[in-house]
């Protein structure tokens, strides 16, 4: 029985999958190789890059036109700056995918016996000069995992490639695909043998195309999960199928993900006579989560990096984003962190990851909190928001000050700590949903425990800017409104220099919105 991927290459006999060359424009790739032109394809971490370029080997060999190969070569990133180390790997990668996928011992042959005389700086163009020339048919190669090299070592080989170019077809290979995570343009090489760091394109002039593989559409994604379907009999409800797509927007681990733990990990998933509902699939996106799986994971590692907290940080406080260079965009829509809306604008890419970033940021002080005991719950084990509101309060005035101190990123260290206090609220038994817009200066959470649900602002005020108290009743307006509530709960941080402790300055006043609706003010 197939299953949904999340692991490796698709695999057909296996796997659910859409063909592979489907996913990009073939006829646009057959022409760069006709026309003998060494390009980019580049991704996100799995999305289908490695399932693309296999597919595209067996398609050029089933052709009979050309030789073309696949390798991997991110093993050669354990040499570093070890350029002699580093060209071995990837010399050593080439001649086993070789045999492996061509059945020709030729190149690792070579790599033994002429392979060793040759300086390192050369090796591996004189192992391709080697090969290309052997038989009349031109080489096409597909070199995957490039940007996990690093400094000299990436720098040889780009460089090496360069100055075999003019010899193509003949005598070096007619195409070179070169496939990672990131751009060439964003290849920042800091090479021992170089005074500066060094771009991509510098490196490797000749790149004629930089190809990137996209996300599954609406209809992609349903198609996936109707494979399903048609191998078990097992539907996904309307509202299912909906609710993938509105959570992954597309994303191709995400979408397999999803449907492999509603489906096949859950215990009502796996009674195939059980319709997947909605409900299933928003368990499975929890699930995904919390277990803090790889890919959830690796995108999180990401947030240690300063490019990514300069554009990051601002966009959870709803900031706008002023001043920022343009490769950091382009950088983290490379990383698959972001994407362009209709209009122009950046967002975060999916719900998912709009959710687990702000999670992620909020575990230091979620894991700092002290014990606290949960006196907002009422006789029935139901959530009371006034009980709530003073639990927040004793707990902000005694560690709001010192949990500050812990938050990763300075500038929303109080939204991070707020939500690391309403994580202990929801465990177990109830969400904690999130919304913020870019230049919006607010972000909107709500709680729901049960059959209750509280809409909650948090605003900041800094210095030079005006009391945000009437702007942000103004939103928190819309805000219930969406959520058909009547009442809610904002909260302004005030970072003002030169304010009283947390413990003397947070206060609690009720007032009404324009909407006439409650709302609970807390200035903290």
């Amino acid at each position: 029985m197939r299953f949904f991927n999340t692991e490796g290459p698709v695999r057909a006999g296996e796997h659910y999958l859409l063909p592979p060359l489907t996913r990009w424009d073939l006829e646009q790739v057959l022409s760069l190789i006709e026309q003998k032109k060494y390009f980019l394809l580049h991704a996100p971490r799995q999305t289908g890059k490695t399932s693309c370029l296999l597919a595209l080997m067996a398609y050029l060999n089933q052709q009979d036109r050309y030789r073309a190969l696949y390798v991997n070569i991110e093993s050669a990133q354990s040499a570093r700056e070890q350029v002699e180390q580093g060209m071995a790997i990837v010399c050593s990668a080439l001649g086993r995918a070789a045999k492996l996928y061509l059945d020709d011992a030729r190149p690792s042959d070579w790599c033994r016996t002429e392979g060793r005389e040759i300086a390192a700086g050369d090796r591996f163009a004189a192992l391709l000069e080697y090969w290309a020339g052997a038989d009349s048919q031109p080489l096409v190669l597909l070199l995957d995992e490039v940007d996990a090299l690093v400094g000299d070592t990436l720098v040889a080989l780009l460089r090496q490639l360069r100055a075999g170019y003019p010899q193509r077809p003949q005598a070096f290979p007619n195409t070179v695909i070169l496939c990672g995570v990131r751009d060439l343009r964003d290849y920042r090489i800091h090479a021992r043998s170089e005074p500066a760091p060094i771009t991509g394109g510098s490196a490797f002039n000749i790149k004629a195309e930089s190809l990137r593989l996209g996300d599954f559409s609406e209809a992609e994604t349903q198609t996936l999960l109707q494979e399903h379907t048609q191998e078990t009999g097992q539907v996904f409800t309307p509202e299912a199928l909906q609710q993938v797509w509105t959570l992954t927007q597309g994303q191709p681990w995400l979408v397999n993900a999803l449907a492999y733990q509603a489906c096949f990990r859950s215990p009502q998933g796996r009674d195939r006579t059980r319709a997947i509902d909605a409900a299933m699939i928003d368990a499975a996106k929890e699930s995904l989560i919390l277990n803090r799986v790889t890919h959830l994971d690796q995108l999180a590692d990401k947030l240690c990096e300063e490019r990514v907290r300069r554009i990051i940080e601002p966009m959870l406080a709803g900031e706008a984003l002023e001043q920022l260079p343009l490769s950091d965009i382009e950088y983290l829509t490379d990383l698959g962190l972001l994407r362009q809306r209709g209009g122009g604008g950046i967002e975060i890419a999916n719900p998912i990851y709009r959710e687990v970033l702000p999670r992620t940021l909020a575990l230091v002080p979620q894991a700092s909190l002290p014990q606290i005991s949960p006196t907002w719950l009422d006789d029935q084990g139901q959530l009371d928001p006034e009980r709530l509101l003073a639990a927040f309060l004793e707990f902000w005035r005694q560690h709001g000050e010192p949990l500050l101190k812990s938050a990763p990123y300075h500038e929303i260290a109080p939204h991070l700590v707020l939500m690391a206090f309403l994580h202990r609220v929801v465990n177990g038994g109830g969400t904690l949903e999130r919304e913020y817009a870019i230049g919006a200066g607010r972000m909107d959470l709500c709680l729901r425990y049960g059959a209750v649900a509280l809409g909650i602002e948090l605003k900041v005020w800094r210095d030079g800017r005006p009391d945000p108290l009437a702007r942000g009743l103004e939103q928190l307006d819309g805000y219930l409104s969406g959520l058909r509530l009547d009442s809610g709960w904002l909260v302004l941080f005030d970072r003002r220099n030169g304010q009283p402790p947390i413990a003397e300055r947070t206060q609690v006043d009720e007032t009404r919105s324009p909407g006439g609706r409650r709302i609970q003010v807390i200035r903290a």
